[in-house]
């Protein structure tokens, strides 16, 4: 790998690092504010809310410039969403902005792996971010955590610089000013970011024509046999995942009795194990073999209902690294898979933008469903088993659809030997 990669790493890094530490203090401000239980996964679904509303643009946006300029203008939207935390704006409306900026970061931040790498190290570059991505969460939501701690707050609180005076005078005030300085960290790395050379036609600009594009571009990944697939799987995995952070919350209140700095590092326990798996598939799986890992998911689907078993700690540490190992190592190579595909039928910001559409309107509807079960006072167990049969269920059905594929080219295959 070059430089130019690790650089993008550094960047990716320290912006995802902010945007998780930044949820964890999102829901303390609300759990402060006496804001209802349910409103708490709403802030994962307003963030995710931009993926899907500008699907048909930022991939365009993303292709327009250089990946390291839009990265770093996407960066500022971010330090302005966090910004209005500071003006008591409320935290559904300021993560919102923040998934403004992070929705139009995503294109240009996975496109510019394939304009820098050629397609042999895609499944290496993506268990690298991947990886590194995970290390972020992790630290992001014990960062997060430790912020919204009182003792750690309290020290914070009394840390004066000589001279000057920024007003932070709550616990909130000074959690949103370590995580400001985190995204200024990426911006910085940003800049760094060398320009690929790659430039692609004239950008179309008419919003009309945009959505006709987009819808194209959409079209032709879900059509593509491998491309169906592997968007399948890499949808149904960043839905769960996202529901996932929020099941692990209310299971370490329930089961665990764990208050919210403790259960963020369940969180962060969870996305170690997405680091092990992610490395070790960038390690051991080759493009070409990248359908092979099918089966972990219907794996992680069901390990995932042993939760309703664990009410020790100490067990639900080694529970929660093999469920996110599973799921590391099942997504890296769809991931890879996913992006040549794109690469090959069209723009690299295009098969992004379309990639983060249908994930992130899976990430909205688990969402809003969990949400609906919160409402609903349903037993936490009982919203584990149904998300691990449903995410058993989805990759069963996957393996079958992909099976089938196989036979259909198979035959097309000897149809064809046949005429010759």
């Amino acid at each position: 790998m070059n430089r130019g990669f690790y650089t993008i790493m550094a960047a990716q890094f320290f912006s995802s690092l902010a945007d998780n530490a930044l949820l964890i203090a999102a829901i303390a401000l609300l759990a402060s504010m006496d804001s209802p239980a349910w409103m708490t996964p709403l802030l994962k679904l307003f963030f995710v809310l931009s993926y899907v509303l500008l699907a048909a643009f930022v991939g365009a946006f993303a292709d327009s410039l250089p990946k390291g300029r839009v990265m770093f203008i996407t960066n500022l939207i971010k330090i302005a969403g966090c910004t209005m935390m500071f003006f008591h704006v409320h935290p559904l409306i300021a993560y919102a902005v923040v998934g403004f900026g992070a929705a139009a970061y995503s294109p240009a931040k996975y496109g510019i792996l394939t304009e820098l790498l050629p397609p042999e190290k895609l499944v290496a570059a993506n268990g690298w971010i991947e990886g590194l991505t995970v290390v972020s969460i992790i630290l992001g939501t014990v960062v997060g955590g430790a912020l919204v701690n009182p003792a750690i707050a309290a020290a914070l609180l009394r840390f004066d610089f000589p001279v000057l005076a920024f007003g932070i005078d709550t616990t909130a005030e000074a959690a949103l000013s370590v995580i400001m300085t985190t995204y200024v960290i990426a911006a910085i790395f940003n800049l760094k970011i060398p320009d690929t050379g790659a430039r692609y036609p004239h950008q179309e600009r008419n919003p009309m024509k945009l959505i006709a594009d987009f819808s194209g571009c959409f079209t032709t990944l879900w059509k593509d046999k491998l491309g169906q697939i592997s968007l399948t799987v890499t949808t149904l995995f960043w839905g769960a995942g996202a529901t996932l952070q929020f099941i692990v919350l209310k299971w370490a209140e329930k089961s665990l009795n764990m208050p919210l700095d403790k259960a963020a590092v369940l969180q962060g326990v969870f996305a170690l194990g997405v680091a092990f798996g992610a490395t070790a598939a960038a390690r051991f799986v080759p493009l070409k073999k990248s359908l092979t890992v099918l089966p972990l998911g219907v794996a992680m689907g069901l390990i995932v209902m042993l939760m309703t078993m664990v009410h020790t700690v100490w067990l639900a540490y080694p529970l929660l690294v093999l469920v996110g190992a599973l799921s590391g190592y099942f997504v890296v190579p769809m991931n890879a898979l996913l992006q040549h595909r794109g690469h090959v039928l069209m723009s690299a910001g295009h098969s992004i933008a379309v990639q983060n559409f249908n994930e992130n309107m899976s990430v909205l509807t688990m969402l809003v469903l969990y949400a609906v079960m919160v409402k609903l006072n349903m037993d936490i167990n009982i919203v584990i088993i149904l998300f691990g049969l449903f995410v058993a269920g989805t990759m069963l059905l996957t393996m079958k659809k992909h099976a089938a594929n196989q036979r259909e080219h198979d035959s097309l295959a000897l149809i064809g030997e046949r005429k010759h």
